[in-house]
């Protein structure tokens, strides 16, 4: 158990006493020890150890494992960029998200990609550049700062729309249900209908 964690003891059992609304007299008694031994326990004055802890927590009706922090992992994404069909993606969640988040370049090309389809649905974001997407018979080009929502059943493909590449953000939800990554905001009238 490290320093940081054997500080923090004192004060889980402060707020579990008074979440049960018991006083320190209260607790002390019930536990077997003197209330002042508990208020430098609470207060970090005292080391904790498992004689004091064990009747503590049986009279707070908690686990031990409530009065320590549990170790918080990295949270960043360690994933690296890989270049796959002369795109360089950058993953942004982790493997096992339900939902894939990229960081996507697309180059310049001559040719346009062929359109495909699969389940799912996707949300861009063009950070830089120009993105071209060909969804259904739409032929689109997105500027930096807009984004795109669409069933990727629906047969597409997406390329830089000019001679620099297009950066974008896509999220991707296998499912094929929407991501909903707008929000909804009412209007401030009788019929409160909605504005998207």
């Amino acid at each position: 158990m490290s320093e940081v964690q054997l500080r923090q003891v004192g004060a889980r059992i402060r707020a579990a006493r008074k979440e049960r609304g018991m006083t320190l007299e209260q607790l002390a008694r019930a536990a077997q020890m003197s209330t002042s031994t508990l208020s430098r326990l609470e207060s970090g004055k005292r080391q904790a150890n498992l004689e004091l802890l064990l009747p503590l927590t049986r009279e707070l009706r908690i686990g031990l494992d409530d009065l320590v922090a549990r170790e918080v992992p990295d949270p960043r994404i360690q994933e690296r960029s890989y270049r796959s069909n002369g795109l360089t993606i950058r993953p942004l969640a982790p493997p096992n998200a339900p939902v894939h988040t990229f960081k996507i370049s697309y180059p310049s090309r001559r040719r346009l990609p062929e359109r495909r389809t699969h389940d799912g649905y996707e949300w861009v974001y063009v950070l830089s550049g120009r993105l071209r997407l060909l969804l259904g018979e739409h032929d689109l080009a997105l500027e930096a700062g807009e984004a795109a929502e669409f069933d990727t059943r629906v047969p597409h493909a997406m390329t830089s729309a000019g001679d620099e590449p297009a950066e974008v953000i896509s999220i991707f939800n296998e499912s094929g249900a929407s991501i909903h990554t707008r929000a909804r905001a009412r209007r401030k009238t009788e019929d409160s209908s909605e504005v998207r």
